[in-house]
């Protein structure tokens, strides 16, 4: 298995700009010779056309609270008084900050779509609830782990890790693996692990883990190599004249990181970084373009930059200006809170949510060349790697919990629909009849795995590989 590695403790400086082309080369070697987009037909593509379909894979770390986000339940009926009965607690009275609601929230009524059948906990809040006309919720999914690790992994590839390691590809690797996009990076991964098992390197994702490295690795360096073996590797040019030389030659390593050093070179002679520079000054070529995702995006410093809404930022620049197909991206984390108060993850799954109602608002306001807003062209999943335990235990939070929900927005999924349900008693995974969502003692869990097979039958892909079939009644 081929997984993206980041050295995300890298030195800082000279020494990090200076192996930043070679690091960035690497990560895309195998895109000519391995079966991926050919490199005359990348050079045509410079032009940064964005891609018909584009993809978001949203992750908030640590497992969060569904009492307060998809899985709501009304504190009238599930009171404390009823808790040994029901093993469920909403708590949403112990938040006791007026920017939450004490109830779940049913957002306005749009004209023309109707009421939201999708009711949201407190933490989504307003900004996020109001584009229900673009969601399905699933609940009641059975992650069948309580590790971060392993569940965290089971929703990026729709495998069961064996033991805490991965198994198959990302989705995000599979989407570019079969599309094989006419954009410079098909795949980024911001914060969050990559795998590729099945296709070549052209399907890697280059895995950043903030915004300084993305635009280190867009931007061209100026500082000389520091190593001699570095050095012979991009001045390779030699004919074979042994069996060893050639194993370096014409069709070995040399000739790839050839054809890679090349491709990554075209990526930076565009100017891709300044397009991720949002505190550029007004006197900048770009400027009057940053202010403007500065104002959207409410970056008034480096740490919003460096926070939520920034990588919301991030994620939709990298699509509007064709750079990406995929952005799988970590956008907000502190929820594995097992003590403390409930304001403490409903503060930290809001921020999230207020970044991701800011990118939803930009890609439906933002008209994709084919014609639509980009969200018509742009499909969405929001997960986590399970959620919290319905009851509060004794040190003020919420444990590991097996049950867990989603969100998919956009193209290809149904809208303003609830498909699944968590039991009224301790919020156990529901089981279904998965032919039409109706439940069923007999029938059966709802996985990740159905969840990944559902993006990818949203767009037309092959889902065999996850084993499953797709949640038919979610297709649009």
């Amino acid at each position: 298995m081929k997984k993206n590695r980041h050295d995300e403790k890298c030195a800082q400086g000279c020494a990090h700009g200076r192996r930043t082309f070679l690091k960035a080369t690497a990560g895309f070697m195998g895109s000519t010779l391995l079966g991926g987009l050919p490199f005359r037909a990348f050079a045509q593509a410079a032009e940064l056309a964005p891609a018909d379909r584009c993809f978001v894979f949203v992750y908030f770390s640590g497992g969060w609270d569904q009492l307060l986000a998809f899985d709501p339940r009304d504190p009238t009926e599930f009171t404390a008084d009823r808790a040994s009965e029901t093993k469920i607690l909403p708590g949403y009275d112990l938040i006791n900050d007026a920017r939450f609601e004490s109830r779940p929230l049913i957002p306005a009524e749009l004209a023309g779509v109707g009421r939201s059948n999708i009711d949201f906990g407190p933490a989504v809040g307003t900004e996020l609830a109001k584009h229900y006309d673009l969601m399905t919720v699933v609940r009641g999914i059975n992650m069948n782990t309580l590790g971060h690790e392993v569940g965290y992994r089971y929703f990026l590839t729709g495998k069961m890790p064996i033991g805490s390691a991965a198994r198959g590809s990302s989705t995000a690797t599979e989407i570019v693996g079969q599309m094989k996009p006419r954009v410079p990076i098909a795949s980024i991964s911001y914060n969050v692990e990559s795998y590729n098992d099945r296709y070549g390197g052209y399907a890697n994702a280059l895995r950043v883990s903030r915004r300084d490295d993305l635009l280190l690795t867009l931007k061209g360096s100026a500082d000389k190599l520091d190593s001699e073996i570095e050095q012979q590797l991009l001045d390779f040019r030699g004919q074979p004249v042994n069996c060893e030389q050639a194993a370096y030659g014409a069709r070995g390593v040399g000739t790839t990181y050839a054809n890679s050093q090349e491709q990554m070179r075209l990526i930076q002679s565009q100017g891709l970084d300044k397009s991720f520079d949002f505190l550029a000054a007004a006197n900048q070529p770009h400027g009057p373009e940053m202010a403007a995702i500065r104002g959207r995006y409410q970056l008034n410093n480096i740490n919003d930059v460096n926070g939520e809404r920034g990588r919301a930022a991030t994620v939709a620049t990298a699509l509007k200006k064709g750079i990406a197909q995929c952005v799988t991206i970590n956008l907000t984390g502190g929820l594995d809170t097992h003590f403390g108060s409930q304001l403490t993850h409903a503060n930290n799954q809001r921020r999230g949510f207020d970044a991701l109602a800011m990118l939803v608002k930009d890609l439906r306001e933002s008209d994709h060349p084919a014609g639509g807003t980009f969200m018509d062209h742009t499909t969405i999943m929001v997960f986590s790697e399970f959620s919290r335990t319905p009851l509060i235990n004794s040190a003020g939070g919420r444990d590991h919990h097996l049950s867990n929900s989603a969100l998919l927005m956009g193209a290809g999924i149904k809208h303003n629909f609830v498909f699944g349900r968590s039991g009224d008693i301790g919020m156990a995974p529901g089981t279904f009849d998965l032919r039409n969502g109706a439940s069923d003692p007999n029938g059966e869990n709802i996985l990740p795995e159905h969840v990944i097979a559902t993006v990818l039958a949203s767009a037309g892909l092959d889902y065999s590989i996850t084993r499953v079939e797709p949640l038919r009644p979610i297709l649009a």
